[in-house]
């Protein structure tokens, strides 16, 4: 017995056809095959290939052997169901075997660290539960999804490794579909946006959940999903449902100031650019018309340009001046602290990282 088995059922690696209980049957009445076929009314031969398993019982056949050998029809269709179950589950095994090297392709010991998938000693029930994970029946089936297809597209200009993150778009979309939203509203995301910038002062255990609860009034599902091994993605933006948009975070640099600034720029997709395409963000990327305006989005909400203009004139980036200036516009200090430093303001090591909040733990 299979002990990954998800259905607990004996799976054999043999099937006993139904034809030998008839066989049965009539040798311990002593009846022949040739007996069995005039009574029937069937050819001999028809007779034979049943016994052997070459035919099948039908559903009428088997009303005619109980008129025969007075044994119910309904017996005679059970065991011609569970040996066509049996030979149909001995040869998707042997298709699932043929498909082990597929696994190579998939991070499958990552997915089982995080409790994504179970692990199987078995290679070829690991491919089954790798494909029970994508909600597919094949490797091929793949090719014909959304979200991997995305994964194929992106992977190449981010250098990730296209099984990892369609691995992680798959545990989104499966986290997203558990999450109750009402239906989308371009105004109400847009109003909701304002609450969750306010967020952005309270800790990780506190923020995750008023986020996805705000932002599911307005038919948008957000979701935090550990990144991958080479997966090398900060966040993703798509519509489930034409009424329901998600979007995935990842924690990828694990600090404030990186998540939230990926959040809006996810939003800004979701505003800006409507429901035609899957948005996959490896960080905060340049060159691309639709990513630039995500970008400068994000930005402009999390910090208005013109007040940012105005702290950037005093020149004083001290920790006072950013945590007052921060106060002042109700974020996060290390939200502040990133900005100066994507703009050139402050190096990238500077001291005042100390600012931004670790998250990624919880």
């Amino acid at each position: 017995m299979g002990s990954n088995d998800r259905r607990g059922d004996f799976r054999p690696d043999y099937a006993v056809p139904p034809g030998e209980t008839v066989l049965e049957a009539i040798q311990s009445i002593g009846m022949s095959q040739a007996e069995l076929a005039k009574r029937l009314g069937r050819p001999l031969k028809t007779i034979n290939e049943i016994i052997k398993g070459k035919a099948a019982i039908t559903a009428e056949t088997a009303l005619q052997l109980e008129r025969v050998l007075n044994v119910p029809a309904s017996l005679w269709r059970n065991l011609e169901s569970d040996y066509r179950g049996y030979l149909a589950d001995l040869s998707q095994r042997d298709k699932l075997a043929s498909q082990v090297g597929w696994l190579d392709t998939i991070p499958v010991q990552a997915m089982v660290r995080l409790g994504w998938i179970e692990r199987c000693e078995d290679k070829a029930q690991q491919v089954e539960e790798v494909l029970r994970y994508f909600g597919v029946a094949s490797e091929d089936a793949m090719g014909s999804l959304p979200a991997p297809q995305a994964a194929f597209r992106k992977a190449k200009a981010f250098g990730s490794d296209p099984g990892s993150l369609a691995a992680w778009l798959r545990k989104g979309e499966l986290e997203a579909h558990r999450i109750d939203c009402k239906e989308y509203s371009r105004d109400g995301f847009a109003d909701c946006l304002k609450r969750v910038r306010r967020l952005t002062v309270e800790a990780e255990d506190v923020f995750k959940p008023l986020v996805q609860g705000v932002c599911s009034e307005a038919g948008v599902a957000v979701t935090f999903i550990p990144e991958l091994p080479k997966s090398r993605v900060c966040g993703a933006t798509r519509w489930l449902t034409p009424k329901k948009a998600l979007i995935q975070l990842s924690f990828r640099y694990k600090t404030d100031d990186q998540l939230w600034f990926t959040f809006f720029h996810e939003a800004g997709h979701i505003l800006l650019h409507g429901k035609k395409d899957i948005f996959i963000d490896s960080k905060q990327l340049k060159g691309e018309s639709e990513e630039d305006d995500a970008n400068r989005f994000a930005q402009e909400l999390l910090i208005p340009s013109a007040q940012f203009g105005e702290f950037v004139a005093k020149r004083d980036f001290s920790e006072k001046a950013i945590r007052a200036f921060a106060k002042g516009q109700s974020i996060a200090p290390g939200i502040v602290v990133g900005q100066l430093q994507h703009m050139g303001h402050l190096h990238w090591n500077n001291s005042l990282n100390s600012l931004k909040r670790k998250l990624g733990a919880a």
